[in-house]
């Protein structure tokens, strides 16, 4: 993982461009690291005992809390179907109700159900082979399955495959939007851009930053009241006039 010396020479090295909200989001975004990882230390995200079971984990995260997505994955561990196989040759209606305690339940079920048959299609059932596929390549090709959305994407691409792409999700949006770092109107791909351009192209720091910042935002920097004087990155903000 880099270091602090290497996250500061890379906020040094930076050639910043843009407004000057995005001229202070590249140089403080190693700052803010360095900060949340000094006060709460490493996260140990994300959990799971296999690549295939984050994968599964990306797909029933959408829109529910992660307690509901542990259930569900249990479930289908239990029911010693937690395979590319397993759930490819699954009755639809039985992989909907082992997924239900993770909402939307039917919609995710043919979400997995698509996922698999993509990876048997274009990588003969192999992770392996597919997370060989170069990064830009394989996010492509992930977002063109059925359920696969940006954020699901890089989850799968940086947990499941260590590939080096920052997951951007409505923690960090909030984050960054409280701070005054970026406007309402900014985009996931410019966001995440933004990450990648101010930190060194290191899939653990890539995962530890993201951890770090969904602890924030589930503690401290939540939807209705932020507790900004119990936050590690409370300093960072500016004073409001």
């Amino acid at each position: 993982m880099a270091t602090t010396a290497q996250l500061q020479r890379s906020a040094a090295s930076l050639t910043v461009l843009g407004s000057p909200p995005q001229q202070r989001l590249l140089r403080v975004l190693p700052e803010f690291y360095e900060a949340l990882y000094a006060a709460l230390g490493p996260q140990d995200w994300w959990p799971a005992r296999t690549p295939f079971e984050v994968i599964v984990g990306a797909i029933l995260a959408q829109s529910t809390a992660w307690g509901n997505v542990e259930r569900a994955v249990s479930r289908l561990r239990q029911a010693r179907l937690l395979t590319p196989r397993g759930i490819e040759h699954m009755p639809l209606g039985k992989l909907a109700r082992l997924v239900r305690p993770s909402g939307y339940f039917r919609q995710k079920a043919k979400k997995l159900k698509a996922f698999v048959r993509f990876l048997r299609r274009e990588f003969g059932g192999s992770l392996a082979r597919m997370f060989r596929t170069p990064t830009a390549q394989l996010r492509r090709m992930l977002l063109g399955v059925h359920g696969i959305g940006p954020e699901t994407a890089d989850s799968i691409l940086l947990y499941a495959g260590n590939h080096p792409i920052f997951v951007v999700d409505a923690y960090t949006r909030r984050i960054l939007l409280r701070h005054g770092l970026v406007d309402a109107q900014a985009g996931y791909e410019e966001i995440r851009r933004l990450f990648e351009q101010s930190l060194p192209r290191d899939p653990r720091l890539y995962n530890e930053y993201h951890a770090l910042l969904v602890h924030v935002g589930k503690t401290w920097c939540r939807p209705r009241v932020a507790r900004c004087d119990e936050c590690p990155l409370g300093p960072f903000l500016e004073p409001r006039t």
